[in-house]
């Protein structure tokens, strides 16, 4: 289910240069999508609409561990492309969507972040943002955060 939701106002980070078209996108939108960029700048072939959070001037999110957002960034590829909007998933049966593209965008640093109290607000966001999926998602999100089996992303914008 793709919902529209508006969110609270946290602004660019402290310095960001992101346009303020962009920023609107990113406290309404339900989605990003998101592209490691390899060491020569060129997008990975990893595309994925995501849930996240516009929090602190960062995009945040919670993703499993052996996905390939964390596995990149394990990898030491710690810069990403990110586009912001719905544009219905990515993959689809036998073809690649990328209407995405049409949507704002930015590069951002990728950190890993290991912060109870940022869980906390992002499930926070998520139950507002994402009402009818979360219950489904919420225990193994925090579950899996503690555990170790998922992780916290932080994308920040260059």
């Amino acid at each position: 289910m793709r919902t529209a939701w508006a969110a609270e106002a946290t602004g660019p980070a402290p310095g960001s240069a992101l346009p303020a078209e962009t920023v609107r996108a990113l406290e309404r939108s339900g989605f990003v999508y998101v592209s490691p960029l390899r060491g020569d700048g060129r997008e990975s072939t990893c595309h994925g609409e995501v849930w996240y959070a516009w929090l602190d001037g960062s995009v945040v999110l919670n993703t499993a561990t052996d996905t390939w957002k964390a596995r990149s960034l394990k990898r030491g590829l710690a810069r990403a492309r990110i586009w912001v909007g719905d544009y219905g998933p990515w993959k689809r049966m036998l073809s690649r969507n990328e209407e995405f593209r049409k949507g704002p965008s930015f590069d951002a640093r990728a950190s890993f972040v290991k912060d109870d109290a940022l869980i906390d607000r992002l499930l926070d966001v998520y139950d507002r943002k994402y009402p009818g999926e979360i219950d489904a998602w919420r225990g193994r999100m925090r579950d899996g955060y503690f555990s170790g089996s998922r992780a916290v992303i932080r994308y920040t914008p260059l």
